[in-house]
């Protein structure tokens, strides 16, 4: 068994370790809107504003360095920003019973054991990824009116300068919320990069039944990047929660479909099998960045989502024409 596994570990290596055109493009394209935002404002690139940013990116990119395991590993994972309410809502409940600390642990527990659930029915029912998770998400946000009776669940007022440990600055005005992201990503990152178990997340997304066939445990696998993908759902909860020191069942409404849009313009493939954390991050920032711009240059945000969506089509085509580039040298 453990000879059968080799192959699958020697031949994804590259596919993760080698820089492509990809890696240059979105380099240069978040260089180029710098540079312009630069150019354009006088406050761009203030100390204050780039405070503002990071702390803008921090509920997405939590959302996004989790769904991109998920995606290298060939699914998605609609059912995030339900888990991220669930377990918010989870996180002030226990905040009020046990204290800050253990209530931001067992918030991420309930976000681990819910994305643990929602993999194990997509394994278990082989059904579509896309529409298991979607299926599931609705099921998460009744869940979440249960348990709020659809109202507002707050700290109580001792409890909230504690509970708001995620928004307060830290250093130079860095918030503890740009913290934990940074911490997610570097973490993630390194999984994804430089573990065994990041190679069967590659390898398994690349061709899951070669994987398979290799001895990978390729349920197991999606099980477990459902299960990060929960625990980063719920710590971007906390964040969201901490900013506004409550939570309710409509909390995080849509935002997976942000950050899902931030992993493929940070040039992660969509088909499964390429793509690295640092992508993701620098897809979160592009966005991030753009959303800024349009404040800061007073242009009408209704053009934003334009150009959002013209960023997915771009990376999507890029990707399909890579793609297709690849097979046929490969052919």
């Amino acid at each position: 068994m453990t000879t059968d596994t080799v192959p699958v570990e020697t031949e994804t290596r590259p596919l993760h370790k080698r820089i492509d055109l990809k890696d240059f493009g979105i380099l240069g394209g978040l260089l180029a809107i710098i540079v312009y935002l630069s150019l354009s404002t006088s406050t761009f690139f203030t100390g204050q504003n780039i405070v503002n940013l990071l702390d803008q990116a921090v509920v997405i990119g939590l959302l996004a360095v989790g769904a991109t395991l998920c995606i290298v590993s060939g699914v998605f994972d609609l059912s995030s920003s339900a888990t991220l309410a669930v377990s918010a809502i989870a996180g002030v409940y226990f905040t009020s019973q046990f204290g800050v600390g253990v209530g931001f642990a067992l918030a991420l527990l309930v976000g681990a054991l819910l994305g643990t659930f929602t993999g194990t029915m997509i394994v278990a029912t082989r059904v579509n990824s896309f529409i298991g998770s979607l299926a599931i998400s609705i099921i998460y946000r009744g869940l979440a009116v249960v348990l709020t009776g659809g109202m507002i669940l707050a700290v109580p007022a001792e409890q909230l300068e504690g509970f708001r440990v995620w928004a307060t600055p830290v250093f130079g005005g860095i918030s503890g919320g740009t913290i934990l992201f940074a911490i997610a990503a570097l973490v993630l990152g390194f999984v994804l990069w430089g573990t065994t178990f990041g190679r069967r997340i590659y390898a398994v997304g690349g061709n899951e039944e070669a994987a398979r066939l290799s001895g990978v445990r390729t349920p197991l696998i999606h099980i477990s990047v459902f299960a990060i993908n929960g625990v980063c759902a719920a710590a971007a909860g906390m964040v969201l929660a901490s900013r506004a020191g409550s939570a309710q069942p409509s909390l995080g409404t849509g935002m997976e479909l942000t950050a899902i849009a931030a992993v493929v313009i940070g040039g992660t493939s969509i088909l499964g099998g390429a793509g690295a954390v640092w992508r993701t991050v620098v897809g979160v920032i592009i966005l991030t960045v753009i959303g800024n711009g349009f404040n800061l240059l007073r242009w009408d945000t209704t053009y934003q989502q334009v150009v959002t969506g013209a960023l997915i089509l771009i990376a999507v085509a890029a990707d399909a024409w890579l793609s297709r580039k690849s097979r046929r040298a490969g052919g």
